[in-house]
């Protein structure tokens, strides 16, 4: 079981480039760095909302063609190879949503530069290109999901022959305890309103589906080198427990900590260096209940998992149909139900092949995407 992560400890202001910086982990992200004297922000992406990152970066003396603090770059672009050459990062911030932030992410590990990873479709998507060339370059990956930088964080202190399962907490999304009857007419603004995290509209989505946690799973899969067999989902509606480790003596361990992505980003941003001390969450009061994933009301975890375990293109696949699937929910044209049946019909129609190539990724997300589309969506 391999560690995702590995380096030296920086001895000077780690340069940061952010891609994603209007989103919701790339506005903590910046929040962490503001506030911290070790980290600078020397380069910004976006997907659409240009105004706002143009905004973060005057803000920040980054601008649009160069930037006043360390020759860095800004830029709305999809060349990221020229932005990352441009910024100079020590390490890349990966916020991006969906399988767009898969080149990216290879583009920067192809360099050698550590990738602090929030886009968890790279490895959904392309996880055997990303060990591909990790293995080439040697290049960091930090988890900052907040699960996965909490098993990390476990498991580094764990002998991997003790470890039997890696359990992955869910809070249930607003749904939790509903039928799959009761979730066919529910609405976008009904699924947006989570209970515990704040997040993006999508991944929002994906928590009310149990879709996240099917990805996460994926995930976890790629980064700790874990069989599917080893990870278990339990639904945790206090989201204070972030993931466990089951021994081999049958004892469990436990990371716990409080909904704040903004601690799993400064511990990705800084690692290896050890994060600063925040305000201690307390014990008094707090309540633990743990229930079994309901997978008939929420079959995407179910359809991540049978996707994970087949491979090759497979997850790319699952995910490329989701995020069809769920931009047609937001947008009034697909129930809620239908989400998870579109992405199954995906999985049906298009045939995994091996994901040996960027090339056959991208053309598996694209045949994936036109099933997605005419499965029932208005």
């Amino acid at each position: 079981m391999g560690s995702p992560v590995a380096g030296d400890t920086f001895e000077r202001v780690k340069r940061i480039l952010i891609l994603g910086s209007t989103g919701s982990i790339g506005v903590q992200a910046l929040d962490v760095i503001d506030s911290a004297d070790d980290m600078v922000c020397t380069g910004l992406a976006c997907g659409s909302r240009v105004d706002e990152m143009l905004r973060q970066a005057s803000e920040r003396a980054v601008s649009a063609t160069s930037a006043a603090v360390g020759g860095g770059s800004v830029a709305p672009s999809t060349d990221f190879a020229a932005l990352i050459e441009a910024s100079a990062p020590d390490i890349v911030l990966n916020a991006l949503v969906g399988a767009a932030g898969l080149p990216p992410t290879l583009a920067a590990l192809e360099r050698g530069i550590p990738v602090a990873l929030a886009n968890k479709e790279s490895l959904v998507a392309g996880g055997d290109l990303v060990a591909a060339v990790r293995a080439k370059t040697g290049a960091m990956l930090v988890p900052v999901d907040s699960e996965h930088s909490a098993l990390f964080q476990l498991l580094e202190g764990v002998d991997p022959v003790r470890v039997r399962r890696a359990i992955l907490t869910a809070s249930g999304g607003p749904f939790r305890g509903r039928t799959a009857d009761e979730l066919r007419d529910v609405r976008p603004t009904d699924a947006l309103a989570h209970p515990t995290w704040t997040m993006g509209a999508k991944i929002t989505i994906d928590s009310a589906t149990m879709m996240n946690k099917g990805l996460e799973v994926i995930e976890a899969h790629h980064l700790f080198g874990l069989s599917y067999d080893q990870i278990e989902v339990v639904v945790h509606p206090q989201s204070t427990i972030h993931a466990m480790v089951r021994l081999d003596d049958g004892s469990l361990i436990a990371h716990m900590g409080p909904p704040d992505m903004r601690v799993p980003i400064g511990h990705a941003l800084r690692w290896p260096a050890a994060p600063p001390a925040r305000a201690q969450m307390p014990l008094a009061g707090i309540t633990l209940t743990f229930e079994e994933a309901d997978l008939v009301a929420f079959p995407c975890l179910r359809l991540a998992r049978e996707a994970g375990t087949i491979g090759g293109t497979a997850p790319a696949i699952l995910n490329a149909a989701n995020e069809v699937a769920v931009a047609a929910f937001l947008d009034g044209r697909l129930g809620f139900m239908g989400i998870p049946e579109a992405v199954e019909a995906a999985l049906n129609a298009v045939p995994a092949e091996p994901a040996d190539t960027l090339e056959a990724v991208l053309d598996a997300d694209a045949r994936a995407r036109v099933v997605a589309a005419g499965a029932g969506v208005g």
